[in-house]
Parts: C-alpha cells; sequence; structure tokens
C-alpha cells in the first residue's frame, strides 16, 4: 500500500452550552450549542437569543503526512 497525504473529517463532539465561532460559511458568527441530537444540531445566538435547528455540519479536519490511502 503506498502513502499519500490524506485529509481526515471527523463530525465534532459538541456540547450543549458550547460557545463557538463559525467561520467561512453562511453561519458564520457566535452560537451557542442548545441541544444535539444524532443527526441535527440547535444552535442559539447570543445576541437575539433565535434557535436554529439544522442538520449537523461541523467537522474537524486535519492532514496527515505518509498515510495509507485508500483504507479497506
Amino acid at each position: 500500500m503506498s502513502k499519500h497525504k490524506v485529509t481526515i473529517f471527523k463530525s465534532y463532539p459538541f456540547h450543549v452550552g458550547q460557545k463557538i465561532r463559525i467561520e467561512g460559511s453562511k453561519r458564520k458568527g457566535d452560537w451557542e450549542v442548545a441541544d444535539i441530537t444524532e443527526s441535527k444540531i440547535t444552535l442559539r445566538c447570543p445576541i437575539t437569543r433565535k434557535e436554529y435547528t439544522w442538520d449537523r455540519f461541523c467537522y474537524f479536519a486535519e492532514e496527515k503526512d505518509d498515510t495509507p490511502w485508500p483504507v479497506e
């Protein structure tokens, strides 16, 4: 198996009450995590207190050098 530079995405492990900042997205800005399910996340605007529920969309990404790819 040859080695490649691979970018890895994992669903981010949010917790209720967490304060987050989203950058580079239509949902950019500061939010508080109000609720989490297996497939949805509810974020609360700290200014207006409005809540929005979306499909989970935030991922943690990293790049690794010399990583086997593809993984069977």
